[in-house]
């Protein structure tokens, strides 16, 4: 009953107006990110974005839902991965949506007084798909942007994972595996799967950790760092230690881990230098 040609092409004539419209009643003293934006390119890139929205939005007159979504889908994508409106508080996002959202809402007033012949029931029924589709556009909007986010801090973590535990390939078939700061058992663990997998895939036979960055570890860590010894030796790479702190070396005999077959170093200077 909502599908209705006259409105469609009312509201596809109309679109560039209601851009413009909306754009121009944005409160720009009580809001934040790309609406506060001064850019001209950041104004004329949001006010198309706003335009392509019309564009998909008013096709809920014309489609059925499942068709809707399906082209609206890239559109939410493309909004919730922008780095301009990533880094716009997402309330204000969320009242933008609702403002275009009560715009509808007058431009369909504006159609029944044009068309005084309109019944109630049908009024009715294109508030009711108005007020519906938006709210469903929002939700997937910021459904979409949660994982977008997510992805991203996933892809920062696993970066941040390959930094804090960088195997640097050296000449010869040797490495080095300098460690720095706090290890808990988490950074113990992936330290771990990280080390034995980048030795295999850059073809290590000896790899050098060096532990002077390394204020202390507990014995849940100084296990993991036994256990990364152990697996070293498994796969065929042998491992000299170095910088091996009082704090540790204390924590080491208290768990009554032996480092007899490991070759230990005063220094990573004193390691490196042995081998050459």
């Amino acid at each position: 009953m909502h599908r209705n040609q006259a409105l469609y092409e009312y509201l596809k004539a109309n679109t560039r107006n209601l851009t413009e419209e909306w754009y121009r009643n944005i409160d720009k003293s009580n809001t934040a990110g790309v609406y506060s934006s001064k850019d001209p390119k950041v104004i004329e890139a949001l006010k198309e974005q706003n335009h392509d929205f019309h564009l998909h939005f008013i096709e809920v007159f014309s489609k059925d839902e499942k068709e809707f979504f399906k082209d609206f889908e890239p559109w939410i994508i493309e909004i919730a991965s922008d780095i301009e409106h990533i880094n716009t508080p997402i309330q204000y996002v969320i009242r933008e949506f609702k403002n275009v959202r009560n715009q509808y809402l007058d431009y369909v007033r504006e159609f029944v007084k044009l068309n005084p012949d309109i019944t109630r029931e049908e009024v009715d029924a294109w508030f009711d798909i108005i007020l519906k589709e938006m709210d469903e556009v929002i939700l997937r909007f910021i459904e979409t942007t949660y994982k977008y986010s997510q992805n991203v801090l996933k892809a920062q973590q696993e970066m941040i994972n390959e930094l804090s535990a960088p195997v640097i390939s050296l000449s010869n078939h040797q490495g080095l595996l300098p460690l720095i700061g706090d290890i808990d058992t988490t950074r113990a663990k992936m330290i771990l799967e990280h080390t034995l997998k980048q030795c295999a895939q850059r073809n290590i036979h000896h790899i050098f950790v060096d532990l002077s960055g390394v204020a202390m570890i507990d014995t849940m860590v100084a296990h993991q760092l036994f256990q990364l010894l152990k697996a070293l030796k498994l796969i065929g790479v042998k491992a000299t230690l170095s910088g091996i702190r009082p704090e540790i070396a204390q924590t080491a005999v208290q768990l009554g881990l032996s480092f007899e077959e490991t070759d230990i170093k005063n220094s990573l200077a004193q390691a490196l230098d042995a081998k050459k």
